[in-house]
């Protein structure tokens, strides 16, 4: 982070602040310190990228964390009177020096906050600077200075640099337009990801679709296969042992040569042609259906990447395509029907007719189906035991119906009701009494 905007935050936090109420890790290298009353500001110390932040909406925590570091932390800076704040031998290093009360004593605590670089740290000190605990612990195998419970610290080393001096007009505005921008790069880092995730799905089921062989190429071999053998029956008694070919006419009266397996007997090898034809036959019978499939999944990949391209928040394109957690294993994917998790519902959408019918036919009465009105769409399933919803489940569960069922932006009208008030007509197609009806913009 930029000298003159770190000694520009030093003199704004000495004119603003008081106290330290609250501070807290919320994630690996980031801290927030919430100084007076609601005034939160976060420090994100990650190496060679550190920044401090401000933000409209509190950030939560991804866990908890009780390292000792983050016991001192909280030990030593909750709720505690801020007696200084400044730029340490005015290189960019924050030091905030603070006073709490014990059951015992007043004790005086230094939060050293380094902006240097690679060697990006915060230090816990006490009042002679010796260290109490550390965000990264250094040793002397590493580094010629040594960052170490219960040691004096060392001075950083002066660097021969003369720092660039800038006004800043408002830095509480600045500090929210650094978030704003962090925010923008990481949202668009993260959309790159995802899309590249479901690119490369998108890619391999495409050529997969490419080399499905037609339907008619391989009717016409299946029929191919069952004439040679039928052929081969016919001229039995000309076909001697070990015979590599026959030559014989067609059923058109045209010359044909068939090629024979002279390690078995013709007969065998002829039903051996028709069991190979039987299943060219099935194959060819059921192609149209792998290929439907396979187009309708398509679909329902290119809709996600139109929807993450939309996608105004990290959390929404989270909720899309959630992170795999560690240690998972790999397993077939057996459910008939996409799946998603808000707020602790389940939301089920299908992306196909027959996905569709497999969620009518498998949810129970208490669940929640959704469906836009009076145009196809894709049914939506919400598991659930009670008998209403969340309103910000019903929001998102006729989202994912809008979303997953066109490809344009717009207003959409999407009903919801319970499952018990779903009859099934014919397939897919249902009728549906009582209902509500929502209105979604996508």
């Amino acid at each position: 982070m930029k000298y003159y905007l770190l000694k520009a935050i030093v003199t704004y936090l000495c004119q603003n602040t008081r106290k330290i109420k609250f501070i807290k890790r919320i994630s690996n290298n980031t801290i927030i310190i919430e100084f007076n009353n609601k005034e939160f500001t976060y420090f994100d110390m990650t190496k060679g990228k550190s920044l401090i932040y401000k933000r409209k909406e509190s950030l939560k925590a991804k866990k908890d964390f009780n390292a000792p570091f983050d016991v001192i932390l909280q030990k030593r800076f909750n709720n505690s009177i801020i007696e200084n704040i400044e730029l340490y031998n005015n290189d960019k290093v924050i030091n905030i020096k603070v006073n709490s009360s014990s059951s015992y004593k007043k004790l005086t605590t230094i939060l050293q906050l380094e902006f240097t670089g690679k060697h990006t740290n915060i230090i816990i000190l006490d009042e002679n600077r010796v260290v109490l605990e550390a965000l990264r612990h250094i040793d002397e195998f590493a580094s010629s200075r040594v960052v170490k419970v219960g040691t004096k610290l060392e001075e950083i080393p002066k660097v021969d640099i003369v720092f660039k001096e800038q006004e800043v007009e408002n830095i509480e505005e600045k500090l929210y337009a650094i978030y704003e921008e962090l925010e923008k790069k990481n949202l668009e880092n993260y959309r790159k990801q995802k899309i590249t995730q479901i690119s490369k799905k998108l890619k391999k089921l495409e050529k997969i679709v490419k080399t499905l062989p037609l339907k008619e190429n391989l009717e016409k071999e299946s029929q191919e296969l069952y004439n040679n053998g039928n052929l081969i029956l016919n001229n039995l008694y000309k076909i001697k042992p070990y015979q590599k070919s026959l030559l014989t006419d067609d059923f058109s009266g045209n010359e044909v040569e068939i090629i024979l397996d002279n390690k078995i007997p013709a007969s065998r090898y002829a039903n051996e042609l028709f069991k190979k034809a039987k299943r060219l036959k099935q194959k060819a019978n059921n192609i149209k259906i792998e290929k439907g499939n396979l187009e309708e999944k398509i679909d329902f990949l290119n809709r996600m990447i139109n929807n993450l391209q939309k996608a105004v928040s990290i959390d929404e394109m989270e909720f899309l395509v959630p992170k795999k957690q560690k240690n998972q294993t790999k397993t077939k994917k057996s459910q008939h029907f996409e799946s998603f998790f808000f707020e602790g519902y389940k939301i089920m959408l299908g992306t196909s007719e027959r996905e569709n019918i497999f969620l009518l036919h498998n949810a129970k009465a208490s669940d929640f189906w959704f469906h836009l009105k009076d145009r196809p769409s894709s049914h939506v399933i919400v598991q659930n035991s009670k008998k209403t919803l969340p309103e910000s489940v019903i929001i998102k569960a006729a989202t994912i119906c809008a979303q997953f069922s066109t490809d344009f932006s717009g207003t959409y009208e999407v009903d919801y009701t319970q499952r018990r008030n779903v009859k099934i007509q014919n397939g897919a197609n249902v009728l549906y009494n009582p209902y509500t009806t929502i209105n979604i913009k996508i």
